[in-house]
């Protein structure tokens, strides 16, 4: 597994905008250096939530934007196209029941080897429960 690479789901990025911070980093916490992934996906679910993120937010949306900014350029952004079927075939298999929304960043995280850092714990119990572990726990 590739402790380096960390795929990151939408709930992190919510809430890294939220508090008006795109910093990956300062969300995660210290300790290495990894480097954040996330499938082009997660620009779906941040415009379908745009204004909702926003009066959570309780910021202007100007500085919610900024940090939306701050954001896209901790994350290297992957084409889900580039994922190979059986691995999506995986990932359908581990998310079946649990979110669809999902399937994405667990086919992304399968894909690159690496870690899935989410903070949503029923996924992670039902992940967990089906043999998937690659979890990454600041």
């Amino acid at each position: 597994m590739n402790a380096d690479c960390v795929v990151v789901d939408a709930n992190i990025a919510f809430k890294c905008l939220h508090s008006g911070r795109g910093d990956l980093r300062e969300r995660i916490g210290p300790g290495g250096h990894p480097q954040f992934f996330s499938p082009r996906y997660l620009f779906i679910e941040l415009f379908k939530h745009k204004e909702r993120l926003i009066r959570a937010a309780n910021l202007p949306e100007a500085e919610v934007l900024k940090a939306l900014y701050s954001l896209a350029t901790h994350l290297e952004f992957v084409n889900e196209a580039n994922i190979p079927e059986g691995t999506w075939v995986e990932a359908h298999r581990l998310c079946r029941g649990l979110d669809a929304d999902d399937t994405p960043y667990v086919a992304l995280t399968l894909h690159l080897d690496g870690r899935f850092r989410t903070e949503d714990d029923a996924l992670k119990a039902g992940l967990r429960a089906r043999g998937f572990d690659r979890f990454f726990e600041p």
